[in-house]
């Protein structure tokens, strides 16, 4: 596992100015506070203070503070932010002030999933195959639901147009440290699928999260847009 003193000193080593905190909403949806690499060094008790409303997808009065706190083990230079100044991530637990874990948070409720069938003697690795749609954005940028292909099952170019995509993302899987297996277009219109090596349920499931944030990216990078489920 990673300490605090080498996550700043790779920080240092990598010229990093800004650290993502990221973490889930009780709906999946990937949030993030950008802190400075200096802030990162005085975060007290190695957590970051955030308004608990955003934990429940909407703006509620009344809510209590919450604290994100980073994993340290999913340190990470994200390849498609800028070479010089480079942003990284850290992916989060949230807690409460007296530092126990937010039950509604999703990556909460998986390590007590884990928990109970360790418990009953089991282990187990996720493979993902991560499937997503590559659309066409309108002329303002907007994504659609258009696409002008219609490949099929395993085809190739030039009838399949998402090939670039699924490669350049195939490429900056490996270059943050995940590990695919495979790529290819999938039986619909714009439908493609990259499998991903198998891990234990927790690392696949913040790996599927950094998948969803990346294929997003990339897409747009390409002029498309991405649907995933």
């Amino acid at each position: 596992m990673k300490t605090r003193e080498e996550i700043l000193q790779m920080v240092e080593n990598e010229d990093v100015e800004f650290i993502r905190l990221q973490f889930t909403d009780m709906f999946g949806t990937l949030k993030n506070v950008a802190v400075t690499a200096t802030q990162l060094q005085y975060m007290k008790d190695n957590r970051y203070l955030i308004d608990g409303s955003c934990m429940y997808g909407e703006l509620r009065t009344g809510e209590e503070d919450m604290y994100l706190c980073p994993d340290l083990d999913t340190f990470v230079i994200l390849p498609w932010r800028p070479q010089q100044g480079k942003v990284a991530r850290l992916l989060c637990d949230v807690c409460r002030a007296d530092g126990t874990p937010l039950a509604v948070s999703p990556r909460e409720i998986l390590k007590k999933t884990i928990e109970k069938v360790e418990k009953e003697g089991y282990t187990f690795q996720i493979d993902p195959e991560c499937e997503f749609f590559l659309f066409h954005t309108d002329d303002n940028g907007i994504p659609t639901t258009i696409t002008h292909e219609r490949a099929g099952y395993l085809d190739l170019s030039p009838v399949d147009l998402g090939e670039n995509a699924r490669r350049d993302i195939v490429l900056t899987l490996e270059e943050m440290g995940i590990r695919p297996i495979s790529s290819h277009h999938e039986m619909g219109p714009g439908q493609n699928e990259i499998a991903i090596e198998a891990y234990d349920p927790l690392t696949a499931a913040d790996h599927c999260v950094t998948f969803r944030n990346l294929v997003g990216t990339i897409a747009a990078r390409n002029g498309l847009s991405a649907h995933m489920g």
